[in-house]
């Protein structure tokens, strides 16, 4: 497939340095203002405008620096261009229908948590069902669905070391099998690796114990 050629990578990473701290100082401001801390909708508006916008202008600003490599086809392959491995498609389908299913049923069991008594004092008192849903509703069922949500996040980052068993080089492939060869030094790769998906599991957990705790205070 083609192959996307932008101007430098510097500029990129410039432009994404930038749309993130203005992303948070925005969501910052917001969420400090009394008038915007019930307005979600607006804020998550203004953060997709930054996220979008932003890329976007300075694209255009500087003269829509962008070309195309495509592939070419020669005497005994192709040439240029973008390659996705049929390991890769394979890998991301199959986690993809996987954990989706997983975090559907945990989502749906955690909106079923909540009484049937709280949608229709909710319609008693005039709201809308968008507004059932988004200020009574979700809120209380965020508490149940979190915990286990963070558990099918874990498993898919544990996961993902199963790419080795369809022949796709991810990490453990990388470390276990290059690595290991290369080196010869079982203990240290192994404890390497296992330092990683260690790494990864702990920063997930971080992340979404944060979320948890700001969004269970929030609520209280």
């Amino acid at each position: 497939m083609p192959r996307p050629l932008f101007a430098s990578g510097g500029q990129i990473f410039a432009v994404f340095v930038a749309t993130v701290a203005l992303a948070t100082v925005f969501m910052i401001i917001t969420g400090r203002s009394e008038r915007l801390q019930g307005a979600f909708a607006v804020r998550i508006v203004g953060v997709l405008m930054i996220v979008i916008g932003l890329p976007v202008t300075a694209f255009l600003a500087t003269g829509a620096p962008l070309a195309f490599e495509l592939p070419e086809v020669g005497r005994f392959n192709v040439r240029g261009g973008m390659e996705v491995l049929p390991e890769l498609a394979a890998l991301l389908f199959g986690l993809s229908i996987y954990t989706a299913a997983f975090i559907a049923e945990v989502v749906r069991a955690g909106l079923m948590s909540v009484s049937r008594g709280q949608s229709e004092a909710a319609q008693a008192l005039g709201l809308t069902r968008s507004q059932t849903l988004r200020l009574v509703i979700i809120p209380q069922a965020m508490r149940v669905i979190i915990p286990p949500l963070t558990n099918q996040y874990l498993n898919l980052t544990k996961n993902s070391s199963l790419a080795v068993a369809i022949g796709y080089p991810d990490l453990v492939q990388i470390f276990s099998g290059t690595v290991l060869n290369q080196t010869n030094q079982a203990i240290e790769v192994v404890t390497i690796t296992m330092a990683v998906y260690l790494s990864f599991s702990l920063f997930t957990s971080l992340v979404m114990n944060m979320y948890q705790s700001r969004f269970v205070s929030a609520e209280r």
